[in-house]
């Protein structure tokens, strides 16, 4: 029983039609998944990914029209990393984002890796980490219908950054309950600051690390479109999940139990300062109700939504992604 990696990870947009312009057509990742929130089906639920949208490639958002932006602060899911194959491929990054005209910052390295600090149009915080030397966790294919040549695409998931008030007991969890082994630091972004502490799991590398920052000059983040909801980990199948669902009970940590998503399994819980955990398993999958050529251009229910089709489409927005 342990953890894989990272599954996915999940944003709030405001705008569904301009998030799914920026991520597919400047980032070139592909829709893999259109619909919509199982907790509150009257918005969207994206998810992109690589060109099956396979586990630890997904980056998803819930639409949620009147959100106010993202106020950044501690107890939050504090930047998002996309790994791409090498340091030639930041190069190319460079110069795409300053053609579009996207904020971004230099190349610098991060964590001993070459990386390309952006923002997209809500001023979601993203970072590109080169894979060049990762030895760790596999990362996807990029999709061949892509607007970004796939020898530059974006590969999955990297490392996610969570900022807290006081280190320790998110550590807690990460080692005693999830098994992640801390593997050092590197220096904080700013001056003044305690260096930030890398935790990794599964076989590691960009695509299983956790980097936790603490800052005690900062309020609580309030969270809005630009923000992040939360941050999945990989689990192997139904029944590990039911495994971890135990042991996190008997953590007392507020959880969700058993959680039925249809594409995967999940278990909610949120750790010591408060920052919302996922478990998830790496199957079904996404092709498990439609076609791996036809992915993302039609709103998909899983089936026991499938009732309240007329009702859904009703109150959505039309989005039409089928040139995605």
């Amino acid at each position: 029983m342990k953890i894989k990696g990272i599954h996915h990870v999940s944003a709030i947009t405001a705008n569904a039609e301009r998030n799914f312009k920026f991520y597919t057509e400047a980032l070139g990742m592909r829709l893999v998944k259109k619909t919509v929130n199982q907790d509150d089906t009257s918005v969207y639920h994206l998810f992109y990914g690589d060109e099956r949208g396979n586990p630890g490639t997904e980056l998803t958002f819930f639409e949620i029209p009147m959100a106010a932006g993202n106020h950044p602060g501690v107890h939050s899911i504090s930047s998002i990393s996309l790994r791409v194959p090498n340091d030639k491929a930041l190069t190319y990054w460079k110069e795409r984002f300053e053609k579009l005209q996207i904020a971004h910052e230099e190349i610098k390295e991060r964590a001993g890796r070459a990386t390309l600090a952006f923002q997209d149009s809500e001023g979601q915080r993203l970072v590109l980490v080169s894979d060049q030397n990762n030895r760790g966790v596999k990362g996807g294919e990029p999709w061949d219908r892509s607007l970004v040549p796939v020898e530059y695409g974006i590969l999955g998931l990297g490392p996610v950054q969570l900022t807290v008030p006081l280190a320790a007991p998110t550590q807690q969890v990460l080692e005693d309950l999830l098994g992640f082994r801390e593997v050092g630091t590197f220096p904080a972004y700013e001056e003044g600051q305690r260096d930030i502490i890398v935790y990794e799991a599964g076989e590691g590398g960009t695509g299983g690390e956790v980097h936790i920052e603490e800052r005690t000059d900062l309020p609580p983040e309030r969270l809005g479109r630009g923000g992040v909801h939360h941050v999945a980990f990989r689990v192997e199948d139904e029944e590990e999940l039911h495994q971890w669902i135990e042991k996190v009970k008997t953590s007392r940590l507020p959880n969700s139990g058993f959680v039925e998503r249809f594409y995967f399994k999940s278990l909610y819980f949120r750790e010591r300062n408060r920052i919302l955990f996922e478990l998830a398993t790496d199957g079904p999958g996404f092709d498990t109700d439609e076609d791996i050529e036809h992915l993302g251009e039609s709103l998909a229910l899983p089936p026991y939504l499938e009732d309240q089709r007329n009702v859904i489409e009703a109150k959505l927005k039309p989005l039409n992604t089928n040139k995605s």
